[in-house]
């Protein structure tokens, strides 16, 4: 065992955080716990990945690794058992891979774990667990509110902790006029939004009593907490925070315009209870699986497919990490949630194992720091606290929380074909696995999965878009057309209904209004259940995409084909449309490069980074212009910026490397060229550069070994 670097450390999730809501909140005062923990530590943005589901995403966090390693693919999963056999949320069993709280309980850690996403059945660690299903309600106010099996471990604390569980029907008007100060004058027959809010901070304050009595009476090495509710206020209400939607009614964000706000500082509040629990001897880290889009960029409308609101995710979280080896008032670069499982098993002086994904930010440390490894923790034996297979659940419990993911759209509602229910499932873990070996550049993995998606729902425009980009990353241009040529056939198709449709709703809308004003007759509930259900399709056909986004993606693959002059005529053509798209500036800029046209390039890429400040690949353009202008320092600095938002990105390194030789600071650009082939190891350019500096600096074993890769690299690129 290597140093132990903490005494104890807390692990914090706030799902969905976002600096872009927090700082202006930091500037006026508005959260001083976290405002303490940032000046006393360091701090930064923590890249997500793909697909950005949190159930997958605190999945890595836990566990280092990536979705097609740990198991859990999404929101829900075929139940096995019982007489149904039909579909249950996604499970602690479905985790294939051992969590921090159970490598940590076989090496007699104590590990307290409150709400994690999906921590239901509650593992029989070394401490306690509460699960994902604890703070869930789904009983009235005044009706036994039971508690699902399997919800608390040790069982003997399955009492105190129901009693602190707390109703929505319990608030009051003080509870709530913080959030909306107006909410008399609520019409909440009508408008159900107050409703939605009491339970997001019911349930919300449930985790926080459960977390707070543990800590103060249970004892702990470690400690995670995990608060879902910054994600629920923000898919609530989101679109009511300011600057205000053109599409947003006025009084509708004047009620509604604070909530967002509000949610942050109240976990502000808990937050600093938590730090005060904790004590200065414990390190304290507090992330973010991904953010939430807050300004300009919130999208208009949800795509009507699984998991849509998804769209409305940021790619950056936060992340803050604050403890006695740790550095203080610094800001760091490149964290991604991979990170935090291996950081956190250094500060405990374990090793890391090398089937991880992520690494230990050693960054954050204020000495240098040598991790220990190991090939992996599942090879290690020992009371790790994983459940058996034959663990049983509350299906009543199971339907509350499947009830809660389909109200915030993240699945459909199931039909009374459970076999379809199933079929319908699979196939969605499988689109998720497929979008997670693509995040991690394992396209041949992507499209086997990819490819029997589309051949059997050929009209399902989203397995078709990603299978095109797979193709064109793979190289297959020929097939990646024909997927392109069906896609745009099916949504010119798709458009040339839907304004059929509209025509026709037009020309009957006024015979229903009259029909309506000439009955008194109610609305049955199947009238009601077939009207909405026709609506849904109506909806659904109406979703289609833009003539832009069409346009930009004839463009990419123009691009891939090197048909440039063609492939900029169909990208002005969308940038004309929808001027406020930043993948399409990226585009813009990343052809310009290929023809040479550095000032235009440089252009696009401004444009791409005015609309989002934080696009990782737009600096990495302006890096690659800067360079090919010998605007060297201007090339490092945006190089920087690009790795600094996202790390993994081999190219950037690689661009980096060349603009710090150029400047002449070779130490650096060895780390950075190390890096790049570390990411990339067939990144022959890098192994080049790296080959001549060992050489000139006489290390002719290293200079040797690079070279000798980049041979192997050209012989085999000739025989393939």
């Amino acid at each position: 065992m290597s140093k132990k670097l903490s005494k104890k450390v807390l692990l914090i999730g706030w799902d969905a955080a976002d600096w872009k809501i927090i700082n202006p909140l930091l500037d006026a005062g508005k959260m001083p716990a976290l405002e303490y923990l940032i000046n006393g530590g360091v701090m930064g943005n923590l890249a997500t990945l793909n697909p950005p589901l949190s159930p997958m995403l605190w999945t890595s966090i836990a566990t280092g690794m990536r979705a097609d390693k740990h198991g859990i693919l999404g929101f829900t999963e075929p139940n096995p058992k019982g007489k149904a056999k039909g579909i249950r949320p996604v499970s602690s069993r479905s985790r294939k891979v051992k969590a921090l709280w159970n490598i940590l309980s076989q090496e007699n850690f104590k590990s307290n774990v409150i709400g994690w996403w999906p921590s239901h059945p509650a593992e029989p660690i070394n401490g306690v667990c509460v699960s994902n299903f604890y703070h869930h309600v789904h009983d009235e106010l005044g009706k036994p509110w039971a508690m699902p099996p399997g919800t608390v471990y040790p069982e003997h604390l399955k009492e105190t902790l129901a009693d602190l569980r707390i109703h929505p029907g319990e608030l009051t008007e003080a509870h709530i006029l913080p959030f909306v100060p107006d909410a008399a004058k609520i019409d909440q027959d009508k408008d159900k939004r107050l409703a939605s809010l009491g339970k997001i901070i019911a349930e919300c304050s449930t985790v926080h009593a459960a977390a707070t009595w543990i800590m103060e009476n249970e004892p702990w090495d470690f400690m995670a907490v995990y608060y879902d509710a910054i994600d629920h206020f923000c898919h609530g209400f989101m679109n009511y925070h300011p600057p205000k939607m053109d599409n947003i009614h006025k009084d509708m964000f004047e009620m509604y315009k604070g909530v967002v706000e509000s949610g942050y500082r109240y976990h502000d509040m808990m937050l600093g209870r938590l730090l005060s629990l904790a004590g200065e001897d414990t390190t304290v880290i507090l992330i973010s699986d991904h953010g939430f889009h807050s300004d300009h960029l919130r999208p208009k409308s949800i795509p009507h497919e699984p998991a849509g609101p998804a769209v409305q995710h940021r790619p950056l979280g936060i992340f803050v990490m604050k403890g006695e080896n740790i550095k203080k008032d610094e800001r760091i670069y490149g964290a991604t949630l991979l990170d935090i499982a291996p950081t956190i098993l250094t500060l405990f002086g374990l090793p890391v194992g090398k089937d991880v994904d992520g690494h230990v930010l050693a960054q954050c440390f204020e000495e240098k720091i040598k991790p220990e490894m190991i090939d992996s923790w599942e090879n290690v034996e020992g009371k790790d606290g994983m459940l058996p297979d034959e663990v049983q659940e509350d299906p009543f419990a199971e339907q509350a929380v499947m009830e809660q993911m389909i109200a915030l759209g993240y699945i459909e509602p199931p039909d009374e074909d459970n076999a379809k229910n199933v079929e319908r499932t699979v196939r969605e873990a499988q689109y998720n696995l497929a979008r997670a070996f693509f995040d991690a550049d394992r396209s041949d993995k992507a499209l086997t999965i990819l490819e029997k998606l589309n051949k059997d729902l050929p009209n399902q425009r989203r397995f078709a878009f990603h299978l095109a980009k797979c193709y064109q990353r793979a190289g297959k241009l020929k097939e990646c057309r024909e997927v392109i040529e069906k896609i745009i056939e099916n949504e010119q198709r798709k458009a040339k209904e839907t304004a059929e449709e509209l025509k026709k709703d037009r020309e009957t809308g006024k015979d229903k209004k009259e029909k309506q004003k000439n009955s008194d007759k109610k609305e049955t509930k199947e009238e009601k259940k077939a009207r909405l259900e026709a609506e849904e399709i109506l909806k659904e056909k109406r979703d289609f995409v833009s003539k832009a986004q069409l346009d930009l993606l004839q463009g990419s693959l123009l691009m891939a084909e090197k048909k440039n002059d063609e492939a900029l005529e169909f990208l002005l053509k969308a940038e004309k449309a929808e001027p406020r798209l930043p993948s399409l500036h990226q585009q813009i800029g990343r052809l310009y490069l290929r023809m040479k046209r550095w000032d235009a390039a440089e252009r696009a890429f401004l444009r791409a980074l005015e609309i989002d400040p934080d696009s990782s690949r737009a600096y990495h353009g302006i890096a690659v212009v800067c360079l090919r202008k010998k605007r060297y320092s201007e090339a490092a600095e945006a190089a920087l910026r690009s790795v600094g938002i996202i790390h993994q990105q081999p190219l950037a390194h690689f661009q980096l490397g060349v603009a710090l030789i150029r400047l002449g600071q070779t130490d650096r650009a060895i780390q950075a060229f190390e890096v790049a082939v570390s990411m990339r190891p067939g990144l022959i350019r890098a192994h080049r550069w790296l080959s001549l500096i060992y050489r000139q600096r006489g290390d002719r074993a290293k200079a040797d070994m690079h070279h000798d890769i980049v041979d192997a690299l050209f012989k085999n690129s000739r025989s393939t």
